[in-house]
């Protein structure tokens, strides 16, 4: 199985982590483009280490970045195909980073923009035992029809969404939404007015409030 590699940030405070969160960057980007986000989250998580690896596979639409699954088929059965091949890497990731810092899964978060945000949703909730929390960005839930059946753990999510958004379409934050909550899964969402595809600082800290209050200090 190949392994996940990408750069970590922190703790600011120093030590050892207290909470991992794992940052999952979008198609044609990597770990490296996402990490800068530690910098902004880290004074409501001093404590965490923030670990943004990068997607196991080449971009196929372009000649840089790299992707999770491909997307030149769009269609909901190869979108779900190809996330479900890249699920057992993703969480062998999970898997090994809770082992190497001796943490379980309360003390780990993950945060997914774009694509980056659709494996989170499909990972998370498929794991035994729930991660503290789910926070995706600009992103979508496939598979949605099956989440139901396949839930087996349910870890509070906050979706956040430009609703200017014309990669990833605003109205798939509330297909994500219902599909969460058809499972079971609390889930709490903010549009952001004018965003289009991407991250503002208005956001961010929501975000950075939400890890906070779902990964408090021990």
């Amino acid at each position: 199985m190949t392994t996940l590699y990408g750069p970590s940030m922190g703790p600011a405070a120093g030590g050892s982590p207290r909470t991992i969160v794992v940052l999952l960057h979008g198609v044609g980007a990597d770990g490296q483009d996402l990490v800068d986000l530690a910098s902004v989250l880290a004074p409501f998580l001093p404590h965490a280490l923030f670990v943004a690896p990068d997607a196991p596979e080449p971009c196929d639409m372009a000649a840089f970045g790299r992707q999770w699954f491909s997307l030149q088929d769009r269609q909901p059965a190869a979108l779900l195909a190809g996330i479900r091949r890249t699920a057992p890497l993703l969480d062998a990731h999970l898997d090994e980073l809770l082992a190497r810092h001796g943490l379980d899964e309360s003390r780990l978060a993950l945060l997914g923009f774009s694509q980056g945000a659709m494996m989170a949703l499909h990972v998370a909730p498929r794991r035994t035992r729930p991660v503290a929390a789910v926070l995706g960005l600009s992103g979508a839930l496939i598979g949605a029809e099956d989440l139901a059946r396949e839930v087996r753990s349910r870890p509070p999510v906050m979706l956040i969404h430009g609703d200017a958004d014309d990669v990833v379409p605003f109205e798939a934050m509330f297909a994500a939404v219902a599909g969460l909550q058809a499972a079971g899964i609390p889930v709490q969402w903010i549009r952001r007015p004018g965003l289009a595809h991407g991250i503002d600082p208005e956001g961010i800290a929501a975000g950075g409030r939400f890890l906070q209050a779902m990964l408090p200090p021990v």
